[in-house]
């Protein structure tokens, strides 16, 4: 049970740093070999196989001329209800 608790854990953080370095991303304008883009790249190979299914039953919600991704969101809510059942 406790390493099933520290792997939920894990991609908790893990999506809340990829958030926040995305962000960091978009609106710094960092070049591509920085290393604040390597981290970004690095957890963003491990995330998106579990987004893309989350991202195809939810779509982007329309705000004017954004759009916002609510998938990891949703990733975050339901790893949020594991934690409490384990």
């Amino acid at each position: 049970m406790n390493i099933l608790r520290l792997l939920l854990d894990l991609a908790f953080y893990a999506i809340i740093i990829w958030v926040i370095l995305s962000y960091v991303i978009n609106f710094g304008r960092l070049p591509w070999g920085h290393p604040v883009r390597k981290i970004y790249d690095a957890i963003d190979r491990v995330l998106q196989p579990i987004l893309l299914p989350l991202r195809r039953v939810l779509p982007p919600v329309r705000l004017g001329g954004i759009a916002l991704d609510l998938s990891p969101l949703v990733l975050i809510f339901g790893i949020s209800i594991l934690r409490g059942l384990v």
